[in-house]
């Protein structure tokens, strides 16, 4: 692997370092050195900083030179022997080349390194120094020292000539001069130039091999050459497999007794370092050949790992182990050992994780020709590839519980969960909390954590499904998003989560009847009123369910339903009774399943033919649920002449004399039996009287009969006398009397009474009103109700005003069109043509969306017409249940104003009736 692209890590992450940057001049506050550890490695003094004195901060790293402080740059901290590591949270290593610049060296048996850190905080004037001094002793120097370090390769050689040794102590303050001050090269007893071999010979006066970034100074003893990486004067050779980078050069120096030159070269690895999945292989040449020409045996070898060596019993407590070959030298490092670290990286959005160790090679051979020793000495940073670690999901859900429970890990410590999106949003960590949610962070021993997830079935971010009537699907997506520290880096990663449970609780439907009305009671099951209700053939509409008095609480509704309502199926007609079924089915509104079911079936009392002791009868056909095709108005007596007096789509009343329509009379011993016979029958002339039959329905044949009591026979004596004058009908006048009622409901049982009044009523609540004609039983008059309109005042002429019913029928110009409901003959209407019933929904008057007053009252012309008199152009009929449309009304729609012009009629009025905001009803 190739490590040297960008060697020196001086720009931090977390501790930002800043080398050379000017910096105003202000006040320093020196602080202890807590967090601070410096120590001797050999021939490197080591600086250890602590995370928490770095992060947030910005680092400026100073080199003492006695009184003075140069700022280490890059460039001079490779040129003067200094290097730096730092993990991305701010730990940071500072090492110094005992032989490097700014050294207070002793006979180069005692070393003094001092560094000056600055901390840098957010406002220019938040400052903070470290001053470090390191005394170091090393006495262990031999013949050749080479150290590979990761910004640069050093070399230094023992000047072995005793004149040479002899001069260059007489020389120390000279010597002192030139270590401290690397440009000042023109001593008269130093290094002069330099020939660097890139195998070609390039040379160099000393000045100029320092402008281009070399280092080159002479100690009491030896003589040092440093280079960094990847200079013009290095070469990359390929040395038993693995790559090094090369520099050798001739240093020619000024001694007493005249020009010297010695011959110096370092060669330090690139590259050598295989990975597996659990272990790391370093592998140095065991024969560095750029070094060593002839024959030689190594001394020693040793181990150790950022910068400091390993004995053997730590090694192997650690698993490192070191060994060689014919070849090479190997260090195996496991992945994940103590000395390094793992980082996060999200490649591509996807997590993987690299493994970081500072390994450290030192090794001591010995020329067999020369006897010369030589240290080698290499620092080596090694970061494995990235490794693929998709999170792990562990779906703990328990679906009993109703809890959705999630685990997912396992993360390096540098990981922080920021965000969770759910079906309904992103929430951060603490929003989640917030919504109840738990969100945990698990931390282990080994530096790595996890997070878990607990989410409520019951919240509005699980979606619900029914594959089955009584099972409940729960789905939980999630994407779990994070970033990597310090850099900030995203990655998401997304999670499923399903569970089922059988805990669907249906709804139950209850019902019961009394004489005139169903009364229905559903409770709800688990799911609310998650379901659509179907009223025989028909869904509850908001409309159906005004009609029908529709309440609805968090656990129930309720609804009632007159026997005669038009979703009321009729199974049977008796002489005195209606057997009426009323379906209702709950569906499941996405798949159509029967969640509960109710057909209750009661019969209601309904005298279908009734006897007049003037000879009258008046008879009821009812369209029951077996004739499907039965259209009632085409039903006659006997007699085909005689049709309903009134009829709809399921009712058709006929009222005739016994003496008429086909019908039949016979005598028994005490009483005469009047009969004949409802029936549908074709109407061409050769089939008269044969019952009309249909390939779908069965016959329809309704027997009415009428029985009268015979007590006795009386002889009556009778005698004419002729008179005078012959007799004559006397022509006089009576006052026939019109009702109007309002209703409490549909059902037309209850009346408010005048102490009730006013009346008050919800808006759109229904009005259920009943104009009635009076003490009158002649069947062959009808009662019609021509017009009605609303007001403001009691004042039937008063405006403004709103028509209900016009000419007899409905107000086209209403969204919320008048319904007129049927009539039937029972123990309290004798005459149904004598009775119109009509509902209105409760409105208002606005101007300018205001509500003018909150009371109406109710008037209304009505018509009495004889219906056998066909001049009598008033009596066209009533207008029956006219088409409905669905246009909505708005709350309080302007009423225009209406004509006063009226004709003679029965004036009726009703009112007030005042409207209250308590509820709306849609």
């Amino acid at each position: 692997m190739w490590r040297f692209g960008n060697i020196l890590l001086w720009n931090l992450m977390a501790a930002v370092i800043l080398l050379g940057q000017a910096r105003p001049n202000m006040k320093l506050n020196s602080q202890s050195s807590s967090g601070l550890r410096s120590d001797c490695v050999g021939n490197l003094m080591r600086l250890s900083l602590d995370k928490a004195l770095a992060v947030g901060n910005e680092l400026e790293v100073e080199a003492t030179n006695g009184t003075q402080h140069i700022v280490l740059t890059p460039n001079l901290a490779a040129q003067c022997g200094f290097s730096m590591e730092s993990d991305p949270w701010g730990n940071t290593r500072i090492y110094s080349s005992l032989m490097g610049c700014y050294v207070d060296n002793k006979d180069d048996k005692t070393f003094n390194v001092g560094v000056r850190l600055q901390m840098y905080g957010h406002s220019p004037s938040d400052v903070v120094t470290h001053d470090v001094m390191q005394t170091c002793s090393y006495t262990r120097w031999a013949s050749r020292e080479i150290l590979c370090d990761r910004n640069y390769m050093e070399v230094s050689k023992h000047m072995a000539t005793p004149d040479a040794q002899a001069e260059a102590k007489g020389q120390a303050k000279d010597v002192q001069e030139i270590n401290t001050v690397p440009e000042a090269s023109g001593s008269a007893h130093g290094i002069w130039k330099l020939t660097f071999y890139t195998p070609e010979p390039v040379a160099m006066v000393l000045r100029e091999a320092e402008q281009a970034g070399y280092g080159a100074m002479m100690t009491s003893t030896r003589l040092v050459v440093r280079s960094p990486y990847n200079t013009a004067e290095t070469y990359s050779e390929d040395v038993a497999g693995v790559p090094m980078e090369v520099f050798k050069v001739s240093a020619y120096y000024k001694a007493p007794h005249g020009l010297s030159v010695v011959n110096l070269a370092a060669a330090c690895p690139t590259g050598g370092v295989l990975f597996t999945d659990n272990v790391i292989s370093w592998h140095v040449p065991r024969r560095v050949t750029p070094l060593v020409g002839g024959s030689f045996e190594i001394l020693e070898m040793h181990m150790g790992i950022n910068g400091k060596r390993l004995d053997g019993s730590q090694m192997a407590a650690r698993g490192y182990t070191l060994s060689s070959t014919d070849f090479h030298i190997v260090i195996e490092i496991p992945v994940g050992s103590p000395d390094g670290y793992y980082k996060s990286h999200a490649p591509d959005y996807q997590y993987h994780i690299t493994f970081i160790v500072e390994p450290m090679l030192e090794v001591l051979w010995r020329t067999t020709d020369t006897q010369d020793d030589t240290r080698y000495k290499v620092l080596f940073p090694i970061t494995t590839p990235l490794m693929p670690r998709p999170p792990h999901v562990q779906d703990d859900t328990v679906p009993e519980t109703r809890v959705f429970s999630v685990h997912l890990g396992t993360f390096i410590h540098d990981v922080e969960l920021r965000n969770i999106t759910f079906s309904t949003g992103v929430l951060t960590v603490e929003e989640s909390r917030a919504r109840g949610f738990t969100v945990q962070e698990h931390s282990y021993f080994n530096r790595t954590k996890s997070f878990s997830l607990l989410v409520p079935f019951d919240t509005d971010v699980v979606l619900k499904q029914n594959p089955e009537r009584l099972v409940t699907t729960y789905f939980l997506s999630l994407i779990f998003g994070f970033i990597i520290l310090p850099e900030e880096t995203p990655f998401a990663h997304p999670v499923d989560l399903q569970a089922s449970l059988q805990d669907v609780v249906l709804p139950t439907i209850t019902g019961t009847c009394d004489q005139n009305l169903f009364y229905i009671s559903v409770k709800y099951g688990s799911q609310g009123n998650h379901f659509k209700a179907m009223v025989g053939p028909r869904e509850m509409t908001p409309e159906m369910a005004d009609d029908y008095h529709f309440q609805e609480n968090g656990t129930h509704l309720s609804f009632i339903l007159p026997y005669a309502a038009k979703d009321i199926a009729f199974e049977l007609i008796t002489s005195d009774s209606l057997r009426a079924r009323v379906d209702l089915l709950l569906l499941d509104p996405s798949n159509n399943w029967v969640l509960a079911d109710l057909y209750l079936a009661c019969s209601f009392p309904l005298k279908t033919t009734k006897c007049y002791a003037n000879g009258t009868m008046t008879a009821m056909a009812v369209k029951v649920e077996s004739l499907t095709n039965l259209i009632p108005s085409m039903l006659t007596l006997k007699d085909q002449s005689c049709k309903p007096a009134i009829s709809d789509n399921r009712f058709a009343y006929f009222s005739f004399n016994v003496d008429s329509c086909g019908t039949t009379r016979t005598f028994f011993d005490h009483y005469m039996l009047y009969e004949n016979e409802i029936g549908l029958y074709y109407n061409d002339n050769d089939n008269k009287g044969v019952a009309y039959t249909s390939p779908v329905d069965p016959d329809y044949r309704q027997t009415v009969s009428c029985y009268y009591v015979v007590n006795e026979t009386q002889t009556v004596a009778f005698s004419s006398k002729q008179t005078r004058y012959e007799p004559t009908a006397e022509i006089s006048s009576g006052q026939l009397m019109v009702h109007m009622r309002l209703a409490q409901d549909s059902s037309y049982n209850l009346f408010y009474q005048a102490e009730d009044y006013p009346v008050v009523k919800y808006l759109r609540q229904p009005l259920y009103f009943e104009v009635e004609l009076m003490e009158s039983t002649d069947p062959n008059l009808e009662l019609i109700v021509e017009n009605c309109w609303a007001t403001l005042h009691e004042d039937r002429i008063s405006l403004p005003s709103w028509d209900i019913i016009v000419d007899s029928c409905e107000n086209p110009d209403d969204s919320f069109v008048t319904l007129f409901h049927p009539v039937v003959s029972n123990a309290r209407v004798l005459v149904p043509s004598h009775i119109k019933r009509f509902s209105v929904n409760m409105f208002t008057f606005t101007k300018d969306e205001e509500v003018l007053k909150d009371e109406i009252y109710v008037h209304c012309d009505a018509v009495i017409c004889d219906t056998n008199s066909q001049a009598d152009g008033s009596c066209r009929g009533q207008c029956v249940q006219p088409t409905r449309q669905f246009n909505s009304r708005q709350q309080g729609v302007k009423r225009e104003r209406r004509g006063t012009d009226s004709t003679h009629k029965r004036q009726i009025s009703s009112g007030p009736i005042f409207y209250t905001s308590g509820q709306t009803s849609e």
